[in-house]
């Protein structure tokens, strides 16, 4: 029996309705790839030009005096900066998100781009494990670091309460005496300030520190790109922006850490949370880092991942 008529017509308009669909996905492919093309030449020109920049000798020797400077002169700002303007504010969104959270941001980026740029220059899984070995010791260090900072200010310091002044009618003189202070003892830091109580005593801004430590970790870890690029012509898109991101924060960090010295100045402590910082990165980059890669030493960045330097050993 032939078909019916309907069947037919149905299979038919199907058949059209197919081809007029891979037409119109193939213009979107083409159109697609016009677009993207000239988004990828301004990848490949951005990447190449920032990893250039930050390779160079004059700003892996010089970028720390550039921080050093930085924390030293930047509470001088205060006099002109503004107590109105939005940075002022201490739960800003760029504070609460970002600075309080800084070793995360760093550590996901910076192990991202750690692990992608080994594995994609050796191809190997505990070469790659290695080198992000020194983002899991730093990690162990600055926790480390936080719990001997709070030990030292608990140890440091004392906490006291304000008591309201005794009203005297007879004594005019006693409202302009300094409020009588309560001391409470066996009290921490936290269990201080979070009772409204006043804390006296010595300590180290944190933030400054792990903000400093983190902008040397990052030019040290992102520097080596361009010896990569130099050795892979065309390497992947997501290592580019795993590049620019990590370029991006290294950004961030330093504009909150102007931020927090011009409109949170307080010294000594932030200069004592910088110095920390800076010894930190000297002794790690500077020091243990630069020994012989074995199990205990995970090396520099870059060690062992271009075929020059191997050719070289």
């Amino acid at each position: 029996m032939d078909p019916k008529p309907g069947n037919s017509w149905k299979g038919l308009v199907s058949e059209l309705q197919l081809e007029r669909f891979q037409v119109i996905a193939a213009e979107l492919k083409v159109t697609g790839r016009f677009l993207l093309r000239p988004l990828d030449a301004a990848l490949e020109l951005v990447t190449h030009l920032l990893a250039r920049i930050l390779g160079t000798n004059l700003v892996r020797r010089h970028f720390h005096l550039v921080l050093s400077g930085l924390v030293l002169f930047g509470p001088l700002l205060s006099f002109w900066v503004s107590k109105y303007n939005i940075f002022a504010n201490s739960n800003h969104f760029l504070y609460r998100k970002f600075l309080r959270s800084t070793w995360g941001w760093t550590c996901i980026l910076t192990g991202s781009f750690v692990v992608l740029l080994s594995f994609s220059a050796r191809r190997s899984v505990p070469l790659s494990l290695r080198h992000f070995s020194r983002i899991g010791l730093t990690g162990l260090l600055w926790w480390g670091a936080q719990r001997l900072l709070t030990l030292f200010e608990d140890a440091s310091g004392s906490c006291y309460e304000p008591m309201p002044p005794v009203q005297d009618v007879q004594s005019p003189a006693a409202a302009a005496q300094p409020p009588v202070l309560l001391l409470h003892e066996d009290l921490t830091k936290a269990s201080c300030l979070k009772g409204n109580f006043l804390w006296r005593g010595y300590e180290v801004s944190q933030d400054v520190l792990i903000l400093c430590f983190c902008c040397l970790l990052l030019l040290e870890e992102i520097s080596v790109f361009g010896r990569h690029l130099s050795q892979q012509k065309s390497p992947g898109a997501p290592i580019k922006v795993l590049f620019l991101l990590c370029v991006v924060l290294l950004i961030l960090w330093m504009f909150l850490l102007l931020c927090m010295l011009a409109n949170f100045p307080n010294w000594p402590s932030q200069q004592l949370g910088g110095a920390l910082g800076y010894l930190g990165w000297r002794g790690l980059y500077q020091g243990w880092y630069k020994l012989k890669p074995r199990w205990c030493c995970p090396g520099l960045p870059g060690e062992e991942l271009f075929e020059k330097e191997l050719k070289r050993l």
